[in-house]
């Protein structure tokens, strides 16, 4: 079976989810881009955290699937370079000093595919830096989509994210010749804007999700999703949502 593609809406991921690349500045901190570094920012969405990364004096590089992010990464930060193109499918005539991606590669399967085009875009020594959902992420969001399916008697169907462990991820590099120096799966609970916070959250990372539902059928599934998650993910007046997420450094072998 095909897997339902994710669509993005570039302006409401900015407006109302743009806490995505600002927890992504501490991951550049772990990068510390240097000063004439060539640096590929794997997924780069809509190009805030290449622009950080190219104000260190780095030559960065954005990648990214969609269209719509691009477009509006080029609009805010057209100095920048930024390309269409699939993680799993990219190559580069000349190699990188490193590897940045931030809140990409869960979505992108099967995972060893990214892995070994990071690794032939490295030169040796290079280094991968990247934070993914992990482990246990959004476990509850996705409890109380499929406990809200269940009650509407609806076929649940949407992207099927990849959040590994620890062990599994980095099993995964050094098996494609990745060192892993750093890596660590941490609770991050993140609070989601105003009172549809969690609708609006739905409606950015599960669409595919939603788009699979009759459209006369949605609010009603929005609104179960919210009933089934309040008790846990409602609190002191605003809804969270329950993020992991796992961080790595590796670097390539020579």
């Amino acid at each position: 079976m095909t897997r339902p593609t994710q669509r993005w809406d570039a302006g409401r991921y900015d407006e109302k989810h743009g806490f995505v690349w600002q927890y992504g500045g501490s991951l550049v901190e772990l990068l510390d881009p240097k000063p004439g570094e060539r640096i590929l920012d794997l997924g780069c969405g809509t190009g805030h955290l290449t622009a950080r990364i190219a104000a260190a004096g780095a030559i960065v590089v954005g990648l990214d699937h969609s269209a719509e992010m691009l477009e509006q990464a080029r609009s805010a930060y057209p100095q920048l370079q930024f390309i269409q193109a699939d993680a799993r499918d990219f190559t580069f005539a000349e190699p990188f000093d490193a590897v940045f991606s931030n809140a990409v590669l869960h979505w992108v399967r099967p995972p060893e595919a990214v892995i070994r085009r990071v690794r032939d875009a490295l030169r040796p020594g290079g280094r991968f830096t990247a934070e993914l959902g992990g482990r246990g992420n959004v476990r509850r969001i996705e409890a109380a989509m499929h406990a809200a399916a269940e009650r509407l008697h609806i076929h649940l169907s949407g992207p099927q994210w990849y959040f590994p462990g620890v062990a599994e991820y980095a099993s995964l590099l050094e098996a494609e010749g990745l060192e892993v120096r750093y890596a660590t799966l941490f609770d991050r609970p993140t609070p989601l804007d105003g009172e549809k916070g969690l609708r609006d959250w739905v409606l950015m990372f599960g669409r595919a999700t939603v788009d699979g539902i009759p459209a006369e059928r949605r609010e009603d599934f929005l609104t179960a999703v919210e009933d089934a998650a309040r008790p846990d993910l409602y609190r002191d007046g605003g809804w969270f949502a329950d993020y992991r997420r796992l961080r790595v450094n590796a670097v390539q072998m020579p």
